[in-house]
């Protein structure tokens, strides 16, 4: 039986199609109605992400196929080979910001130095970004992700590294792309935190997880228990307790190994995710512009709290662009208990 004109819930095909989709471009430019000073540019900057995180996913959904896993054969200033697609994802992400016309400054982590923008080509934003998080994952066809942190430059004239050194309260936007078993992408605007999910029959993300919220309290721990030894006494005697069956029902541990794939099941499922100094990392390893910053802002955007052990992640002043930071974050009686425990 043929479908009413006016019928969004079947079509003559037989299977439920949405008439009225809210797509992330529709959401972004209906938050941006609510600001009457809003000239349009984060809109414009945030539509060129998405087009970025569209070809890296394609890319990562064909690497088999093209020949794009493996070694580039070259290192980044973090010491890490660089994977082809690490290599790809870049070039996309810094191709796609610069053409938008709306940033001046970007800070990728395959990149030792800030990347300007072209005068010509100049915005007022800065964009901090990691365009394949994970990417050790990546010949394993484990969930992989890209990060970005967008900041508003504060200061006049030519922009210089100070500008994208700013505590995360300052944040503008922030979000994740994970490329899993779908292609998702998570942004925080200020006012909450929305999932989108990549419908690629109409070549669209759409809402799928409108107002994100991480339960108050979990049941699952994250972190590298391969580093056990290593770890400060607060944190493994914090471990020791969720494994402990005389001290409540155990906790259970998830832990991927992609920082994109480990929060976004946190968020979605609650409990704490874990990545600490170490005696060998006394300053962690995650690293804190385009890591720790845009994932706490989002965690603590959908009601819970990210933590370096001492302050909040977003009140911490960056020294240096690939500045390093333990963090703990999660459901907020997760992450306070573990304040709390020593």
């Amino acid at each position: 039986m043929a479908a009413s004109s006016g019928d969004s819930k079947r079509t003559q095909q037989g299977p439920a199609f949405d008439s009225n989709a809210m797509t992330l471009t529709r959401f972004v430019l209906q938050e941006q109605r609510k600001f009457k000073s809003a000239t349009g540019d984060l809109s414009q900057l945030l539509n060129s992400i998405q087009t970025a995180i569209k070809a890296t996913s394609s890319a990562v959904r064909k690497a088999g196929i093209a020949k794009l896993h493996g070694f580039a054969g070259d290192v980044n200033v973090q010491g890490e080979e660089v994977k082809k697609l690490d290599v790809l994802s870049n070039e996309l992400f810094i191709n796609m910001l610069k053409s938008s016309y709306t940033t001046c400054l970007m800070v990728s982590e395959e990149n030792e130095n800030v990347i300007e923008v072209e005068v010509e080509k100049q915005g007022k934003y800065i964009v901090c970004f990691d365009p394949l998080d994970g990417s050790s994952n990546i010949d394993c066809l484990v969930s992989i992700g890209s990060i970005f942190a967008i900041y508003r430059k504060k200061s006049d004239g030519p922009p210089t590294v100070e500008d994208a050194l700013q505590p995360g309260n300052q944040l503008v936007a922030a979000g994740y792309a994970l490329y899993g078993s779908a292609t998702a992408i998570v942004l925080g605007l200020g006012s909450g935190v929305n999932g989108f999910t990549y419908d690629p029959a109409i070549g669209e993300f759409v809402l799928t997880d409108p107002n994100m919220r991480v339960p108050e309290k979990g049941k699952i721990y994250s972190i590298n228990e391969g580093y056990a030894a290593d770890w400060e006494e607060g944190v493994f005697n914090y471990i020791a307790a969720k494994k402990d069956p005389a001290k409540g029902k155990p906790y259970g541990a998830r832990y991927v190994g992609s920082m994109v794939a480990d929060v976004h099941r946190t968020i979605k499922y609650g409990g704490i995710f874990i990545y600490p100094a170490t005696k060998s990392a006394p300053s962690g390893k995650l690293r804190l512009l385009y890591e720790c910053v845009p994932m706490a802002y989002l965690m603590i955007q959908a009601g819970g709290l990210a933590s370096d052990g001492k302050i909040s992640i977003l009140d911490i002043v960056p020294k240096k662009i690939h500045e390093r930071s333990p963090i703990f974050l999660g459901s907020k009686s997760d992450v306070e208990e573990r304040s709390a425990t020593k």
